[in-house]
């Protein structure tokens, strides 16, 4: 079977960056975050950093703290299907245990970790939807607090640490894939 890889940190940490990597080898992507922008669209409000909080939340209120695991399982399965699978943004604990189930061994946890500071700059210069230090610190709380976002890191197969430039965490991404090949 083909196996997926789970892209998990925090806001910033350079998650996308990373499945961008994958996806530049031809992988597929399942982009959990894409669910709560096409619920926010869908219903013809404005995407924003306050508004997708909502929806996030609003949905594992309604389907449970594993909802965007359930939502996307189907996608998943078809993606891998046909070949490896980066998964973009998985938050939860739930997501992970509900994933880990349907995949087992075929689910590989990459853990992308950067101080709060730089963190912090990068997110604040981003040209899509950037965040002030305010939004970051409150997003980083709602997203420990309620979205369980902590254990999906702690439990990570692999940990990659981005506190340098992309031609670090490039090197990084190629060491990842050494240990990956040979699982």
């Amino acid at each position: 079977m083909n196996k997926a890889v789970a892209v998990v940190g925090m806001c910033g940490s350079g998650k996308s960056v990373l499945c961008s990597y994958f996806t530049d080898m031809g992988w597929s992507s399942v982009y959990f975050g894409g669910v709560a922008v096409s619920q926010l669209k869908k219903n013809g409000i404005p995407v924003t950093e306050a508004n997708e909080r909502q929806i996030r939340e609003q949905l594992r209120a309604d389907l449970g703290m594993g909802a965007f695991a359930v939502i996307l399982k189907e996608e998943i399965i078809e993606k891998l299907a046909k070949g490896n699978v980066v998964l973009d943004g998985l938050y939860s604990w739930s997501e992970y245990v509900i994933l880990k189930e349907l995949l087992g061994d075929n689910l590989v946890v990459l853990a992308v970790v950067t101080n709060s500071e730089i963190r912090k700059q990068r997110l604040k210069s981003r040209p899509i939807r950037p965040l002030t230090e305010e939004m970051v610190d409150s997003r980083d709380i709602a997203e420990i607090e309620n979205s369980e976002k902590g254990g999906p890191i702690a439990k990570a197969d692999y940990y990659v640490i981005n506190n340098g430039t992309e031609r670090q965490l490039k090197k990084q991404f190629r060491c990842f894939m050494k240990w990956f090949n040979k699982k």
